[in-house]
C-alpha cells in the first residue's frame, strides 16, 4: 500500500525519445551504476531512507530524469523513463537510498528496471514524487515459496512455481516494476507483476529480453504443480493468491529472492 508523503517540485522539462518495447519487456541499455561519497548537507528529517522490514520509500517519476553515477550531478549515464515499457503507465521505481549535496538538493538512488540486475542511479528529488509502502516480497528459491510482509509482519506464505535448473530464477534485491493485463486466455492467470529482474539465462525470450514476473497459472501450466521447479525464472502462484497479493505489493514494492528465505535489512537510521 503507497502513501503519499512528499510532493514534488518542477519536473525536468526534457523527453529523451524510447525505443520501441516488446510487451512485458524493457529495452534499456545495460548498466550498472555505484555510489560514491560526496560532500552531503545534513538530511532532514523526512528524507527517504533505505528499505526496511517495516517501511521503503518509492518515487514516482514525473518525466524523463537524467541518471547519474553519484548525486551532485555531473555527466548522465542514461535516463530514467517516466512511463514504464509495456503498459505505458507512470514509472513508481523503489528508492534504495537518498542523500543531499553541498547545495542542500535532495538525491535519490533508485533501482533501475534495467539489465544487469542490481543497476541503480541518482536522480534529482524534483523529477519525482515520494511515498512510502509497507509491503514487502519474499522468495525462498529452495522453499519455492512466496511469502508477503506488510508492516514488518508476514501476512501470508504461499506455495509457487519457480525457475527450473536449466533457466534459474535470478537471486537479488529487487522491486515490482509495473503491473501487465493479460489477454483473454492467456496461461500466465490474468495479470503479471512485472520485476526489475531478468533472468540470467535467456537474454531472448517470447520477442523480450527476459524480463522475470509475478504471474498466476492457467492452461497449460496447470501441469506444474505448486511448489516445482519448472518455470522459465517466472514466479508462478495460484491465481486468487496473485490477486491477493496484488492487493498490496504495488509497483515500488521490494521484492527479495534468495536461495533460503532473504535476510530481512536492518533498521535504517540516519
Amino acid at each position: 500500500m503507497l502513501r503519499q508523503i512528499v510532493p514534488s517540485a518542477a519536473a525536468f522539462p526534457t523527453r529523451l525519445p524510447r525505443a520501441s518495447s516488446p510487451l512485458s519487456f524493457f529495452g534499456a541499455a545495460l548498466i550498472c551504476l555505484g555510489a560514491p561519497a560526496v560532500a552531503s548537507a545534513a538530511p532532514a528529517s523526512s528524507d527517504p531512507l533505505p528499505p526496511s522490514a517495516r517501511l521503503a520509500s518509492t518515487a514516482t517519476l514525473l518525466s524523463d530524469a537524467p541518471v547519474y553515477a553519484k548525486p551532485g550531478g555531473g555527466k548522465a549515464v542514461t535516463t530514467a523513463r517516466a512511463d514504464t515499457s509495456w503498459t505505458g503507465s507512470r514509472a513508481v521505481l523503489l528508492i534504495a537510498a537518498s542523500r543531499r549535496d553541498s547545495s542542500g538538493r535532495l538525491w535519490l538512488k533508485l533501482i533501475l528496471p534495467v539489465r544487469p540486475n542490481g543497476s541503480a542511479g541518482w536522480i534529482l528529488a524534483t523529477h519525482a514524487r515520494l511515498a512510502t509502502t509497507t509491503a514487502r516480497v519474499e522468495i525462498s528459491l529452495r522453499a519455492r515459496k512466496l511469502r508477503l510482509r506488510v508492516a514488518g509482519k508476514i501476512l501470508f506464505t504461499t506455495r509457487a512455481v519457480v525457475g527450473k535448473a536449466a533457466t534459474p530464477t535470478p537471486r537479488g534485491s529487487f522491486a515490482i516494476y509495473e503491473r501487465g493485463v493479460s489477454p483473454r486466455g492467456s496461461n500466465i492467470g490474468p495479470f503479471a507483476l512485472h520485476l526489475t529482474a531478468f533472468s540470467d539465462v535467456l537474454h531472448s525470450y517470447d520477442g523480450g529480453p527476459g524480463r522475470i514476473a509475478i504471474h498466476g497459472r492457467s492452461g497449460s501450466l496447470l501441469a506444474d504443480p505448486l511448489g516445482s521447479a519448472r518455470s522459465h525464472g517466472c514466479i508462478r502462484l495460484k491465481n486468487s493468491t496473485l490477486k491477493r497479493l496484488s492487493r498490496f505489493a504495488k509497483p515500488g514494492t521490494p521484492v527479495s529472492i534468495a536461495r533460503g528465505w532473504p535476510n530481512l535489512p536492518p533498521a535504517a537510521s540516519r
